[in-house]
């Protein structure tokens, strides 16, 4: 079985990825470099989306548009502080080609030396100038990573309770404030509304009860539900647009079972969606 059998028997991919389609020896051609074997099966199999809500894989259509952008760009910061650049960017020889990208900034790369399917990952913070060097291919290291095999590769605040991929496709969003709950342990309310989606599933948790989010999906994967006390008593869902009013009954039927009361709800741009009911 190779790393990428086990990847996706960690992790199913979507039965029709989006993104897929390259004429791969015109996108190497551009980039002026092969790239490993593990990335184009990687993309053949997954597409556009992130694995786990954190990394996303850079797909075709933008592969050789994002590392000319940011790498110019970054080539004027190293100008001015050398000291925060320990590799060489791309083109230069050897230097840093990013195939990938996480929610929390980092920027995922290939050290490009030697033969590509040989070359290592790259994590890359620019915001703290941090860089690791991880001595494996992009398949192993995201299946390293999922599986623990390779800990403390990203902020330890996020802690996956399950693996998955969601495919990249058009979402609507909703966030229902909700008011102070009868119901004071996190862990109950939080009980309360898994039920009230069910079937639902726990993905992720980060933070103490004090400043929360933890991130669910319902068993389909239709919809991602945020349920945070990190910035306000709220719950954030992203969904097919079709699912408004499901969503609506799903909000207004979680509230009470979780002690509150709904105190607002609004769309994407802060519209007003009227489901508090008096």
């Amino acid at each position: 079985m190779t790393i990428i059998d086990e990847l996706v028997r960690r992790v199913r991919p979507p039965a029709a990825p989006i993104h897929v389609g390259a004429d791969w020896g015109s996108i190497e051609a551009a980039l002026g470099t092969p790239l490993p074997a593990d990335f184009k099966e990687l993309i053949r199999r997954y597409g556009a989306g992130e694995f786990c809500d954190l990394v996303s894989l850079l797909t075709p259509d933008v592969l050789i548009a994002q590392n000319r952008d940011i790498l110019d760009e970054e080539r004027d910061y190293r100008d001015d502080d050398p000291e925060d650049y320990p590799y060489l960017l791309h083109p230069e020889p050897g230097g840093i080609l990013i195939w990938g990208a996480t929610s929390n900034g980092d920027r995922m790369c290939w050290l490009t030396e030697g033969e590509p399917d040989a070359w290592p990952v790259v994590v890359w913070q620019p915001r703290g100038a941090e860089w690791q060097l991880y001595p494996t291919g992009v398949a192993e290291f995201l299946d390293g990573w999922l599986s623990g095999r390779i800990p403390e590769v990203f902020p330890a605040e996020f802690t996956a309770t399950a693996q998955w991929f969601d495919p990249a496709r058009e979402l609507a969003y909703a966030t229902v404030g909700l008011s102070r709950s009868n119901l004071p342990p996190y862990d109950v309310r939080l009980a309360a509304l898994l039920e009230a989606l069910a079937p639902a599933r726990l993905l992720m948790r980060a933070g103490p009860e004090a400043s929360r989010q933890d991130k669910l999906a319902t068993a389909d994967c239709r919809w991602r539900v945020m349920y945070e006390t990190a910035y306000r008593h709220q719950i954030r869902f992203a969904f097919p647009p079709e699912d408004l009013d499901a969503v609506r009954e799903a909000a207004q039927r979680a509230a009470p079972a979780m002690g509150c009361r709904l105190t607002s709800s609004r769309d994407y741009a802060g519209d007003d969606l009227g489901w508090v009911l008096d």
